[in-house]
């Protein structure tokens, strides 16, 4: 197992800078944005689609550090009801699966998207559960309308196009694949190329234990993000874990992603590498940099440094 970047925690170093701040603290490995959620700041994805020379360029960056690009991600909404922006984000998701074939890489990250409700409006909508307000099937009806019929498609279309391609849905609250239940749901719909992104800073705000949902899921585990919860069991009893207050701030929130390490120790993560290794993904642990409370180079340090005593173990 190797320890990877994504390297949006440093969007505000130039790319050839930030691959040569990665290798300097011993990362192998980048994964790097072209979605609309992502940054987008260390890849120009219509350039490097159009332009051999741009590749080139790409490629002497990778070498000159000492990296290797390993997954492109297209974090986005492909399924938001704004004509507009669904086009734009299901473009990049397509464009990144393109760039991937070309430059012989295997694993796109993106999310399963979130359509809106039944009559339409303009953001998507988290069919939470069955007891939603005025429309308690709502998910289903997202699923069976909107979110399987696409990814039957996308499928269909990689399997032609970019046959050695694999996406990697990140199952994150917020949209509509974020649960083991619903991602088992959505394969009823898809190939084995549609499989998971295992974050398992997701699963422990909500009280899931990521090590049984990786044994659970088995070899449709095809990337994992390197992040961290923290979890502040006083507030939780006071508020909960689905508190509304935004932006989030360490000083209140009843938990907050985090550095790796800092909410779950070492032992946990060597567990949890080990149940990754188990079901057939051994290759990165990509760190994702989301914590309130520290500096990015800072929390990418100390994820380090809690991967490296993870591996030991």
């Amino acid at each position: 197992m190797r320890i990877g970047l994504f390297t949006d925690g440093l969007k505000h170093l130039p790319r050839r800078d930030a691959l040569a701040w990665a290798a300097e603290h011993d990362i192998t490995d980048a994964e790097m944005s072209v979605g609309t959620w992502g940054a987008r700041t260390h890849l120009d994805l219509a350039a490097l689609l159009r332009d051999p020379a741009a590749r080139d360029e790409l490629q002497r960056d990778l070498d000159d550090a000492g990296i290797t690009f390993s997954a492109v991600n297209a974090a986005g909404n492909p399924l938001h009801p704004d004509p507009s922006a669904r086009a734009e984000a299901q473009g990049a998701l397509k464009g990144a699966i393109e760039l991937a074939a070309l430059l012989g890489i295997d694993r796109v990250v993106t999310m399963a998207g979130s359509p809106g409700g039944r009559t339409g409006g303009p953001i998507g909508v988290f069919g939470l559960w069955s007891i939603s307000n005025d429309d308690e099937a709502i998910w289903a009806w997202q699923m069976e309308a909107e979110v399987g019929p696409y990814w039957h498609a996308m499928s269909d279309w990689m399997s032609m196009a970019a046959p050695d391609v694999r996406v990697c849905l990140e199952l994150h609250p917020g949209v509509s694949v974020w649960t083991l239940e619903s991602y088992r749901a959505l394969r009823s719909y898809c190939g084995d190329n549609i499989g998971v992104n295992l974050d398992p800073s997701h699963f422990w705000w909500q009280g899931a234990d990521p090590i049984r949902v990786i044994d659970a899921l088995g070899p449709v585990v095809g990337w994992c993000h390197g992040k961290d919860t923290t979890l502040y069991p006083d507030r939780i009893a006071l508020n909960g874990v689905m508190d509304h207050r935004y932006p989030v701030d360490a000083s209140w929130a009843p938990w907050h992603f985090s550095a790796i390490g800092d909410g779950h120790d070492a032992d946990t993560w060597s567990r949890l590498i080990k149940a990754l290794q188990a079901v057939g993904h051994d290759s990165v642990v990509s760190i994702e940099h989301e914590d309130p409370s520290l500096e990015p180079e800072e929390c990418i340090r100390r994820s380090v440094a809690t991967l490296k005593l993870a591996l030991s173990l």
